[in-house]
């Protein structure tokens, strides 16, 4: 049987277990993220290619601090904190709890993108049949149920929303959290010429596909990153060791050019 590597280890386990509650009905549910990192990351390295640390050090005298020196501050102002210890921060943690209460229903296409945040999937843990139940009734309605829940220590709004027969939690943004056309300036609203407009849309009817294509979706970055790690690993170009320097090619020595410069200094 082929090792389970790290990735697929680390997608079998869920995120948050939990259940999702309505009226008397209580369903457990694992939440999985729906989206993973890039595989594509870069350290950073000092001279002899060992990986470099972040750490922290006072600005007034530059020494490192350790972790028991290190305290929260809010600031009221400019140079100035109030202090906030662990121990405030922990009283402070709402209620813990595995539960995601459906109070409120909403129609989806009502909640604008711009309030969410991170997207998971939430599947069956156990009897899957009130799950597809309330799944397939909230894709008919094209509802999605609005709740809180806590993960981690901190408490997220969420909208739960189904999709092909599949539950799907969307962390939300908080109202606070989001800034109006109005913050950014937004400029006065003009009306266009009815004959530019239509032929805009003439040209966005020519261009549209009925469904966005997945080759859209593919990360050219990364993709063209990883061709020239593996370039320079293939010809061994810049290849440095935790635990040495450089590994520098072998230099060419043209035995001629040598004779050339041992008789000139002869003569």
């Amino acid at each position: 049987m082929p090792e389970e590597n790290e990735d697929q280890r680390e997608s079998s386990r869920p995120f948050w277990s939990g259940t999702i509650s309505f009226g008397l009905v209580s369903i457990p549910v694992n939440l999985f993220p729906a989206n993973r990192g890039s595989q594509v990351s870069l350290r950073m390295l000092g001279p002899n290619g060992k990986p470099l640390a972040r750490k922290y050090y006072s600005e007034k005298t530059g020494r490192d601090l350790d972790a028991e020196d290190i305290i929260r501050g809010f600031e009221i102002s400019k140079d100035r904190f109030v202090e906030i210890s662990d121990e405030e921060l922990e009283r402070l943690e709402p209620e813990r709890s595995r539960d995601i209460s459906l109070q409120s229903f909403v129609d989806a296409q009502s909640i604008p993108r711009i309030y969410f945040e991170h997207g998971y999937f939430l599947l069956p843990s156990g009897s899957s049949r009130a799950y597809h139940l309330l799944a397939e009734t909230m894709e008919r309605t094209g509802k999605a149920g609005i709740a809180t829940f806590v993960m981690r220590g901190k408490a997220y709004l969420v909208a739960i929303t189904a999709d092909n027969g599949i539950l799907r939690a969307e962390t939300m943004r908080f109202h606070d959290e989001v800034r109006s056309p109005q913050d950014v300036g937004l400029p006065r609203k003009q009306n266009p010429a009815p004959a530019k407009v239509k032929s805009l849309e003439s040209y966005i009817t020519q261009h549209s596909r009925a469904k966005l294509p997945l080759t859209a979706m593919r990360d050219k970055d990364s993709a063209n990153l990883l061709k020239l790690v593996k370039r320079k690993q293939k010809t061994r170009k810049n290849i440095v060791s935790a635990g040495g320097g450089k590994k520098h090619k072998a230099e060419v020595i043209d035995i001629l050019d040598v004779l050339r410069k041992s008789l000139k200094e002869s003569a």
